[in-house]
């Protein structure tokens, strides 16, 4: 609904006014609502003031006696209830107008009585008439249809007895224009939205006239009544003491004091809409500062648990061996025992059998190495070797008050709003961090929950020598990837953490070692148009019968770097190049003929060394189906040398190479090489 609407409606009836007239709390309702809440009041009494609707005691008309009211009645009505408007307000049954009645503002609850004029003394409000006038015209262009499903389009018609809006296919469709709706009246939207204001035809508005003197027009202004007023209310001098100005004059001034105060307002209304979007953006900001809150929370706690699962695991360790010693210890004493025992039941019966011989003489020629070892049996059942060694009680006792204490005590703790943190240090994640080639990933988190929430992390890697830090990424995120590092290096890495208290401590650093040699393909992004790839860009031809050229996805500035082409196809004697090129290289000519690019063209029987079109080192041999072409980047030499089926080929070709370089082909429709990286240096070659 458009805000300005709310400022249209009658706060009796909920429509838009019509007919507004003004009391004298300045506030507007329509003439006919008007009419619905005047109230007799007995002759010489004050009208109630400032009653509030919640408790309302007024007396309303009784239309039954009203119709019989005459100039001998007493003056007073008797009094019905009344049912509500849409819009809240109380609203009462038409009624004779008396000279004694009231009426009561339904917004500020003021009431005020009414002269013999009765609502004739109240002046119209025609400026807030010609506004809805205008504001039923404005709305009415794009009124919709009602009926339409889905996306509804203008309306065409409305039909006044049916109170809806149709299109002109809903209305052929819901309201045809024969059986019991034909008599209906059909009027267009503008028509029908703004007939109640303007109707069709109807005279243009006039200019307001006088309440008192109908025949006259205001030209004068009272400050002092704050009314406009005619001349002849000056000439009866009704206001004759009271300061009068022009009404000219004072309808600049109070425009000049509303656009004045407008101003204020329209400021504050702005600082209002940035308020809202401040406060839509702090919804977000508590959206993802919880979900990153519960993560945290989720990860300390998990942490927590793992923490526990892994001393429950060493207690459980301990527990096990204790067992086992003591399992082990009763096991041999058993064994001993029944060892011992055996011998000593067999020494009884033995010495039972020697007691039943009726020998003497046999008897004492054994019986004293007998006694002898009786004796020394009873000896070794001596006290403490009938008791075990150890106790079934377990000597191991684990104290968990204190722990569960602590775990029911776990909370949050409130920072003081005065002394606001700054992040921990992130905590880099080894097992999520990794190399691929010569590119570098890493991830990293926060392992505390902190009030304020973090706003950025800043990464940073030395220069894979040892050099000082910089900085590669700035930014929300808690992984990143970092491309173009040397080959064959060991960088180092740190992550800090950032919020609106300031930066918190660096992580503890990780060091990446990046790929010992380089794994590529041909990068179709950089190659010409005629240039065509397959075998997973590893392998390249092309359409066209000139040289077109087409880089590596690698690029290096540093280390030794070796790897090799291998002819698929060679057709009619053409003569291919091979080296190493700025990125900016032409790819429409033969590699080497301007300033960016070093290369070896070769046919069947000789080569050449070409860069900026400076053809060097004519050598003998070429290259055929199957030959393969080797290129040694050595950046710690500077230099760039070439290789057929194994073998040097020609010189050194280029000295004193500084930058960086990307592997180079240039080719036509005559040949076609594969290539072949992730080569080590050969050491024939070395």
């Amino acid at each position: 609904m458009d805000a300005m609407e709310e400022e249209l409606k009658c706060p009796v009836c909920g429509s838009l006014f019509k007919e507004p007239i003004i009391l004298p709390c300045s506030h507007n309702v329509c003439l006919a609502c008007a009419r619905n809440i005047t109230v007799q009041t007995p002759e010489g009494e004050t009208p109630p003031q400032n009653r509030s609707s919640g408790t309302s005691d007024y007396d309303y008309l009784d239309m039954d006696k009203m119709s019989m009211y005459s100039e001998t009645d007493s003056g007073y009505g008797s009094y019905t209830p009344c049912l509500k408007s849409p819009n809240g307000v109380r609203v009462f049954p038409p009624a004779l107008m008396h000279r004694h009645c009231s009426i009561t503002c339904p917004l500020c609850h003021r009431s005020v009585s009414l002269d013999e004029r009765g609502l004739r003394g109240l002046q119209r409000n025609r400026l807030l008439e010609a506004i809805v006038s205008r504001y039923q015209q404005s709305r009415a262009a794009s009124v919709k249809c009602q009926l339409c499903d889905r996306n509804p389009v203008d309306a065409t018609v409305m039909c006044e007895q049916c109170d809806v809006f149709y299109c002109s296919p809903c209305q052929q469709r819901c309201h045809p224009s024969r059986g019991p709706l034909a008599k209906h009246r059909l009027l267009p939207p503008t028509q029908a939205q703004a007939g109640s204001a303007q109707p069709p035809g109807a005279p243009a508005r006039k200019q307001p006239t006088c309440v008192d003197h109908e025949a006259e027009n205001y030209s004068m202004y009272c400050a002092s009544c704050r009314t406009p007023v005619c001349y002849q209310c000056l000439e009866e001098g009704k206001h004759g003491k009271h300061d009068v100005k022009p009404l000219a004059a004072m309808w600049k001034q109070h425009k000049c004091q509303l656009s004045q105060a407008l101003n204020g307002v329209s400021d504050k209304a702005k600082e209002a809409k940035e308020f809202l979007v401040q406060l839509k953006n702090l919804l977000q900001q508590i959206q993802e500062n919880g979900v990153e809150f519960e993560a945290c929370l989720v990860a300390q706690c998990d942490s927590l648990i793992e923490a526990l699962t892994r001393q429950k695991a060493k207690l459980l360790t301990k527990v096990t061996k204790e067992k086992e010693n003591k399992l082990k210890t009763v096991k041999d004493q058993i064994t001993h025992c029944t060892m011992k025992l055996r011998q000593t039941t067999g020494m009884m019966e033995f010495c039972l059998e020697v007691i039943k011989e009726n020998d003497p003489s046999g008897f004492l020629q054994i019986s004293d190495a007998l006694i002898k070892r009786v004796l020394a049996s009873q000896d070794q059942w001596v006290k403490g070797a009938l008791e075990p060694k150890v106790c079934p009680e377990f000597a191991l006792t684990v104290n968990t008050d204190p722990l569960m204490q602590s775990i029911l005590q776990l909370d949050f703790t409130q920072n003081k709003a005065e002394t606001p943190t700054v992040p921990p240090a992130p905590l880099l994640q080894l097992e999520k961090c990794c190399m691929r080639n010569n590119s570098a990933t890493l991830a990293w988190r926060i392992t505390t929950v902190q009030a304020l929430p973090v706003e950025g992390y800043v990464l940073e890697l030395d220069d894979g020598n040892g050099g000082p830090y910089r900085e590669v990424y700035v930014g929300k995120e808690t992984v990143c990837t970092v491309d173009g590092l040397h080959f064959n290096s060991s960088y180092s890495a740190r992550v800090k953490a950032y919020n609106s208290a300031g930066v918190g401590a660096y992580s503890k650093v990780v060091v990446l070692k990046t790929s010992d040699v380089a794994w590529f393909t041909f990068d179709p992004t950089s190659a010409h148009r005629d240039i065509v790839l397959t075998n997973e860009n590893q392998t390249v031809t092309c359409n066209s019968y000139d040289d077109r050229v087409v880089l590596g996805t690698a690029a290096f500035s540093k280390g030794v770097h070796y790897w090799e082409l291998s002819v698929d196809r060679y057709d009619n004697h053409p003569d291919p190049a091979f080296g190493v090129a700025r990125i900016n290289t032409m790819k429409d000519m033969m590699l080497g003929k301007d300033d960016k690019a070093w290369a070896m063209y070769v046919d069947n029987n000789r080569s050449w060394f070409m860069h900026n079109n400076s053809h060097t080192n004519r050598a003998e041999g070429g290259i055929s189906k199957g030959s393969t072409v080797g290129i040694l980047l050595d950046l710690t030499k500077h230099t760039l040398t070439f290789f057929i089926n194994k073998q040097q080929h020609g010189p050194m070709a280029f000295e004193n190479l500084e930058g960086v370089f990307m592997p180079a082909v240039s080719l036509n429709r005559n040949v076609q090489v594969t290539l072949i990286t992730g080569l080590e240096v050969p050491k024939s070659i070395m």
